[in-house]
């Protein structure tokens, strides 16, 4: 495991940069986010004791398809693809830690790609508002949270005084 420091602003990884390393928030708040016709689109946000990868650039080692910035000063502890493949094979309590990681990693994918597919801006906040850790929705910047809810800042702002 080797232990980082990110600070507000900085990039763990790039979109076209491979990603070799999967990270555990200690303490901190990180967005994942793409490019589209000019715009930051937020698909996922991380805050303390949380996972962050590019999930395709990590299992594939391949080139990220987002960028991963820290929307606060961040510090992690990650692990190589090599050394968490190593460990898998060769420790039975590390094969375990990775199926709970997958696990959580999955129920919060299937959580967004619920939120996605509400059409309703309102049903959308309430969702979210229903399924995500309290502290993210409080450190959150309101640009970005609107952005990973797919609506105008305006609209959240209404959204929130109801």
């Amino acid at each position: 495991m080797i232990s980082s420091h990110y600070k507000k602003g900085d990039f763990i990884v790039k979109s076209g940069e491979v990603c070799d390393r999967i990270h555990i928030i200690r303490k901190g708040l990180v967005r994942g986010y793409f490019e589209y016709s000019g715009s930051e689109i937020t698909t996922w946000v991380s805050v303390d004791s949380e996972i962050v990868t590019s999930i395709s650039g990590f299992f594939k080692n391949a080139p990220s398809l987002e960028f991963i910035q820290c929307l606060e000063d961040t510090y992690t502890e990650s692990l190589s693809f090599q050394d968490m493949d190593f460990a898998i094979k060769n420790y039975v309590e590390m094969a375990r830690l990775n199926r709970i990681l997958m696990e959580t990693y999955y129920i919060s994918a299937e959580y967004r790609s619920f939120l996605a597919r509400i059409p309703a801006a309102k049903d959308r906040y309430a969702y979210f508002t229903k399924i995500y850790n309290p502290e993210t929705i409080k450190r959150l910047p309101k640009k970005y949270l609107a952005s990973l809810l797919n609506m105008r800042p305006e609209t959240l702002s209404r959204l929130e005084k109801i």
